[in-house]
């Protein structure tokens, strides 16, 4: 795609009127088109393939199958950082499976998560719920996590005509692996072991150093499969990713409307403008997520209105996105708490990163104030010390990382900080900073000044 742009007219401010064709029904229309796109980009609906993870796609499939149509237990991991795919493959792989009528019959999913099943007495409940068993475990006791597990697994053996298999997705798991004992995860192992029960153990997780947080007993029961899953979409695949996002289907309630808007998208897509600035987000997120979320507010702004997808609205969503949170902060601030800023950036920086003080602070202020004196306003300490407790409170600063319980009862002016505002995000605030003072300016760039 990005070859196809050079040497084009830049199209992204043609508007085709997909609405010609439409009469008291636009709305609606264009709710249907609102539904699409959103299910699409919120993970309601499935991409039709994913070119850059075909042979994970593969792996997790021959594993999950065999589980179901052979009666074969095992273990897996999913290892990827945080929006590179693990969940969407994982979901595409299970809608493949499903259609397979063997697969599905035969194949009962029990899905836990780090974050919600917080210890493994919630995690037995959970389990005990999504295989339908409540019935059968509410009037018993027993004594350990692994009777209880044993328990429910004979249970449904008993309850079906034949032995079912079981697929367990533990995402956030290794969030597992700092429980007590890891007794759910040494549980779920061992039965793969066992051939009690045919199941499968699918664990998600972004740590890639998952399996070294396993107790010994539990890593000797692990198959020690594990599936990487990184974001290495090229730039290619990509721009084809935005733009079936963007398609409509064949079967779009108007015919004309889906033609016309398809073709505007087309034009879009060879648009140097929008090469430009999928090229930009691309050099610093290849990830799908940030491609749907820079999406996301164009496609918002679709109606009656603005009947079609804007360049130049995808432009303004790369300048929110691309909009340095902190350095932002900073716009809101006053001129006496940047002078704390810049004192503490100075400090930093000489002390090569060892924390500081608030009187260490206000003592560099105090020498800044001393040669300006005559253009800046001076303050009394007590103000001085409201304005540097309010940057903590904002969290520009925060308490140094070996601070200790003990720290909290020193007094507030002597306590070990650290700065958390970047020397590029304070010029770069400063830069913008609506009436900025000069000498502020100056002593950033000169340290030695003050």
């Amino acid at each position: 795609m990005p070859s196809k742009s050079k040497g084009r007219k830049s199209v992204a401010g043609i508007k085709p009127n997909p609405s010609s064709s439409l009469s008291g029904a636009e709305d609606e229309v264009y709710f249907e088109l609102q539904r699409i796109l959103r299910n699409r980009m919120c993970g309601s609906e499935l991409p039709a393939s994913l070119p850059h993870l075909q042979d994970q796609r593969r792996h997790l499939m021959d594993i999950i199958e065999r589980c179901a149509t052979q009666g074969e237990s095992n273990s897996a991991l999913v290892i990827g950082p945080r929006g590179s795919g693990k969940s969407m493959l994982l979901k595409h792989v299970l809608a493949e499976l499903v259609k397979n009528r063997k697969v599905s019959t035969n194949l009962l999913q029990v899905r836990l998560n780090g974050l919600l099943q917080t210890d493994d007495r919630i995690a037995i409940q959970e389990i005990t719920r999504q295989l339908k068993l409540e019935n059968v475990a509410e009037e018993k006791v027993f004594g350990s996590f692994s009777e209880n597990l044993a328990f429910l697994l004979e249970s449904l053996k008993k309850d079906s005509s034949g032995a079912q298999s079981i697929l367990f997705i533990v995402d956030e798991f290794d969030l597992y692996a700092h429980h007590k004992n890891q007794t759910l995860l040494y549980n779920l192992f061992d039965i793969c072991q066992s051939a009690q029960t045919p199941i499968t153990v699918i664990g998600v997780t972004c740590r890639l150093d998952v399996v070294e947080l396993l107790e010994k007993r539990v890593k000797s029961r692990f198959s020690h499969r594990q599936i990487h899953v990184f974001n290495t979409l090229t730039f290619d695949q990509y721009c084809e990713v935005f733009r079936k996002t963007l398609m409509l289907p064949s079967n779009f309630m108007d015919k004309t409307f889906a033609k016309e808007w398809n073709n505007h998208i087309e034009m879009l897509t060879e648009d140097a403008t929008i090469t430009e600035i999928l090229q930009k987000t691309y050099s610093l997120d290849k990830s799908v997520r940030s491609l749907y979320s820079l999406m996301l507010l164009p496609i918002a702004r679709i109606g009656a209105d603005h009947p079609t997808f804007e360049g130049h609205q995808l432009l303004e969503s790369r300048k929110i996105h691309s909009t340095d949170s902190k350095a932002a902060m900073l716009h809101g601030v006053s001129v006496l708490q940047l002078c704390l800023i810049i004192a503490m950036r100075h400090l930093t920086d000489l002390y090569e990163g060892d924390p500081f003080n608030f009187e260490m602070v206000y003592n560099e202020y105090q020498k800044f104030i001393q040669k300006k004196s005559h253009t800046v306003q001076q303050f009394d300490k007590s103000v001085v010390l409201k304005a540097f407790e309010h940057l903590v409170a904002l969290e520009l600063v925060k308490p140094a990382e070996h601070s200790t319980a003990s720290s909290t009862r020193t007094q507030k002016e002597y306590r070990a900080m650290s700065i958390l505002v970047t020397s590029s995000q304070l010029a770069e605030s400063l830069s913008s900073y609506p009436s900025c003072p000069s000498e502020l300016l100056h002593w950033a760039k000169n340290p030695m000044a003050s």
